[in-house]
């Protein structure tokens, strides 16, 4: 007997159909094709909590809520214990598996049948059975170690899926966030505007009721002020949009915000120094890259799953228990009864229905292979269109800000020479709306900025790895999982 069960152990462990998985070697390379400059570093860039560096507890605090509350992450969430127990579905068949059993039944037998009763036997008559039947199919070829292997990088994707809708909620959050301060900061620069038009059209028109104005001035300034209140309108209509959706993110209705973010705030400001790694980093660290390398080594079990039909099943079965007739003598040592030994089944003809089965799950890996080649290249994608963005929006805002101040000593110019008598309102009316539109269009580079560092820090996958429960886990998976980019 010991030498049978180690004949199993030896079959069992000894052959695995279908393809070994091995990584696959990542496109990278050494150094961003962008230069790193207006502050961008190769150093590693803080990702564990990357929106403090803003220093915005309003944004600490909505981060934090919408963690706990979005339900996009509790249902990524759910299908993390869902793969999980599919793992656990999966190692069950490793397993022999046992079924208790129990009847009783009345019958009769024919009297006129090939089996007729005694003439003393009754041929009414009752049985009672009970008892168990127990199977264990062998894992010879793999198939079931393949099933677990495929379930458990699945379980695995699942993890990193989780990550990154997680990175994806966090940048979200913050940009919205964002917007809200942007928009905010727009209507409260059309708002001094309105108020100094209003300031320009009082005087005109004092200046028009003592002769010393036309009445083209007195129109000309109301056209101002009437241009400017018309743009008021829309920019609390996206305000308002960016509230809601940062309400539904935090899991709540869209209006739950406004009191909170009523009062206006500064835009969050950048850092003047940003780290963002190195290019052979982003690979490690992005969740949707690990979830497609994950995806390929399941797809890649499942190869071994659909092969592993190609041979036998062969299984150990048995059954026992008691049967009798009556219940008077069923616990007794003659009610015993049992059968065991062992079986084989051999699919010898299905119309090529496994061999197209494994063309299926090779073609299907293939399509995982291409899936993650394009993943890996959209991160490296991500994180270029980033930097460039930031560096170029900090080169426009040094640029604009000086056009507010040149636009700004245009309008006191403009406004003195109009008041001697020395220039007609047209000029003010040109410069004041040139000043508008310069300090609309600061306040949206602002924005701008402060969006681009949101979007790298999305793009090197910042967030996902704060601290809780499983993390450590999820960092040793990490560094088992790590791609082969030498």
């Amino acid at each position: 007997m010991k030498r049978f069960a180690c004949m199993i152990l030896i079959f069992t462990s000894g052959c695995l159909v279908g393809p070994d998985y091995r990584t696959p070697k990542a496109p990278t390379v050494a150094t961003w094709s962008e230069p790193l400059e207006s502050g961008l570093t190769n150093r590693e860039p803080p990702i564990a909590r990357w929106w403090s560096v803003f220093q915005d507890p309003t944004l600490d605090s909505l981060i934090d809520r919408a963690v706990k509350y979005n339900h996009s992450l509790r249902q990524a969430e759910a299908a993390v214990r869902q793969s999980r127990a599919s793992v656990s579905v999966a190692r069950a068949d490793l397993w022999p598996s046992a079924d208790a059993t129990g009847a009783y039944s009345r019958s009769r037998n024919s009297q006129n049948g090939f089996l007729t009763p005694p003439a003393n036997v009754s041929p009414n008559y009752n049985l009672y059975q009970a008892g168990f039947d127990a199977s264990w199919e062998l894992d010879l070829f793999g198939g079931t170690r393949r099933a677990i292997e495929s379930a458990t990088a699945n379980e695995q994707a699942a993890e990193f899926g989780r990550d990154d809708v997680l990175v994806s909620l966090l940048a979200e959050v913050a940009v919205n966030y964002v917007q809200v301060r942007g928009y905010q900061r727009r209507i409260a620069i059309a708002v001094d505007d309105i108020r100094s038009e209003q300031d320009a059209l009082d005087i005109t028109q004092s200046r028009f009721q003592g002769g010393m104005a036309s009445d083209l001035d007195v129109s000309q300034a109301a056209s101002v002020k009437a241009a400017t209140e018309a743009a008021v309108p829309s920019l609390e209509s996206a305000l308002a949009a960016s509230i809601h959706h940062l309400s539904t993110l935090l899991g709540q209705p869209p209006g739950a915000l406004y009191n909170e973010l009523s009062a206006p705030g500064s835009i969050p400001a950048a850092p003047p120094e940003i780290p963002v790694g190195l290019p052979a980093d982003l690979l490690r660290r992005r969740p949707d890259v690990r979830r497609a390398e994950r995806q390929l080594a399941a797809a890649t079990a499942q190869i071994g799953v659909a092969t592993a039909d190609l041979f036998p099943a062969f299984s150990l079965t048995g059954s026992g228990g008691l049967e009798s007739v009556s219940a008077g003598d069923f616990f007794t040592a003659g009610s015993k009864m049992w059968t065991v030994g062992p079986s084989v089944q051999w699919r010898i003809f299905d119309a090529g229905r496994i061999r197209a089965n494994i063309r299926v799950q090779n073609a299907l890996q293939e399509q995982a292979l291409e899936s993650y080649e394009t993943t890996v290249l959209g991160a490296f994608e991500d994180a270029e269109n980033a930097l460039a963005a930031y560096a170029k929006e900090r080169s426009r805002f040094v640029a604009l800000s000086e056009n507010v101040r040149a636009s700004q000593r245009a309008l006191d110019v403009a406004t003195e020479l109009y008041s001697r008598g020395m220039n007609d309102f047209l000029g003010v009316v040109v410069e004041e709306t040139t000043l508008y539109n310069a300090q609309d269009q600061l306040a949206q580079s602002q924005t701008a900025i402060a969006t681009d560092v949101i979007a790298l820090y999305k793009a090197t996958a910042g967030g996902w790895e704060r601290s809780g429960p499983g993390n450590q886990e999820r960092t040793e998976t990490s560094q088992e999982l790590s791609l082969d980019t030498e």
